[in-house]
């Protein structure tokens, strides 16, 4: 059970508690009917080589609370803002300074499986909920833990079979050498093997690449060519994204059809430039989706940032203080970091850019999967949604 961790709150000019000394910096009232102002910590990757996807989250939550009055359940809200950095050893002091300094009441964003599984320990211990944007790996203990974007996995497993459909011929599949690296390329090659698929790879194992310090990947096409293999995947998102795109089309393998999870999404795609075109991604969302939230998401995006395209992880962070926002709500003058975890767990039906979701079993969203593919709209290049595929969670 979480325990009552009530917010402070700033008194009604003049008002006065007696016995202030015997109260609880943790547990005060609020004055005068007013609402309490809660402190959320926000904990992504500013720096290093997913700075831009952190960036991204950090805008998406923004955004909501821009167009909410910076408000989230009626209740002013002060967010303290976290450098992730590369992972873990940056992650945990990170995240340690949001709960014992800061004494936030519920924290979000977080690029890194590796950070979700080096942090959830602390937010256990401290009975903090954690509302995750981004991908998440399997955790042993759930409580408190949820995620608006995905399982790690779900990205390759949606895929695979249309891969296997599509491709005549053995896959390659590679990926970065730590814990987001296993899960995203994992869900792919565990699927696919279940479907009767075949790895290119020798031993039918994955080529990992050391990171974050690669960046040339010219030896690993080498590999990748001497394959035979008729397609590869993947997954690598921010700067680690660029290089890996630019130096492909430039090897002896830039004909070979190049499937992956975020290669091409968000600010990466400006930089990888034609570099970019034909290649196929996963991802649940496209900002081309036809519902009522996207096109009032993809306005206010617009609007705030005219030079950016509207990604999946600022939807998903978006959708995390839509989260917050109805569990703070649903919880009334009695907001815990107890009570919120509660809420969350009764929400039912989101109604989100993405389309409708809801969270599973896992914490995570069952939610609809989209291939898209690089392609030229109008004079920029975009992430042109192909077609439905599957719908992943449990």
């Amino acid at each position: 059970m979480f325990p009552r961790r009530l917010v402070s709150i700033a008194l009604a000019t003049g008002l006065v508690l007696a016995g202030a000394g015997c109260a609880k910096d943790d547990a005060k009232s609020d004055s005068a009917g007013a609402a309490s102002t809660l402190k959320i910590g926000f904990l992504g990757s500013l720096t290093g080589t997913y700075q831009a996807v952190g960036t991204d989250l950090k805008n998406g939550f923004e955004l909501y609370l821009s167009l909410h009055g910076n408000k989230l359940g009626g209740h002013p809200i002060d967010l303290k803002v976290a450098d992730e950095g590369d992972g873990a050893q940056t992650a945990v002091p990170a995240a340690t300074k949001l709960v014992k300094e800061d004494q936030v009441i519920a924290l979000t964003g977080i690029v890194g499986g590796g950070s979700v599984a080096a942090v959830a320990p602390l937010l256990s211990q401290a009975k903090i909920p954690l509302i995750g944007s981004n991908g998440r790996p399997e955790l042993k203990d759930l409580n408190g833990v949820w995620t608006t974007s995905f399982m790690s996995s779900d990205p390759g497993q949606s895929v695979a079979q249309y891969i296997k459909d599509k491709v005549n011929g053995p896959v390659f599949a590679i990926g970065p050498d730590y814990q987001g690296g296993y899960d995203e390329v994992g869900g792919f090659t565990t699927e696919f093997a279940k479907i009767g698929g075949q790895l290119a790879n020798t031993g039918g194992k994955t080529l990992w690449t050391p990171f974050p310090q690669t960046t040339n990947f010219l030896p690993y096409f080498s590999q990748i060519k001497s394959s035979g293999a008729k397609a590869v995947y993947t997954f690598y998102a921010g700067k680690a994204a660029i290089d890996f795109v630019k130096q492909y089309k430039q090897s002896d393998i830039k004909d070979v059809p190049l499937y992956g999870a975020f290669l091409t999404e968000g600010s990466v795609l400006q930089a990888e430039g034609d570099a970019a075109k034909d290649v196929f991604t996963t991802c649940n969302y496209s900002p081309d989706l036809d519902n009522e939230e996207n096109r009032k998401f993809v306005a206010a995006w617009r609007q705030k940032f005219p030079d950016a395209t509207p990604t999946t992880y600022a939807v998903a962070s978006y959708d995390a203080a839509a989260v917050l926002d109805r569990a703070i709500a649903a919880a009334g003058s009695n907001v815990t970091s107890e009570t919120i975890n509660e809420q969350v767990g009764k929400l039912g039906q989101i109604s989100s850019p993405r389309g409708q979701w809801q969270f599973g079993k896992n914490h995570a969203p069952v939610q609809k999967w989209y291939l898209r593919q690089v392609r030229n709209d109008g004079r920029a290049l975009a992430n042109t949604l192909v077609q439905d595929l599957a719908t992943v969670g449990q």
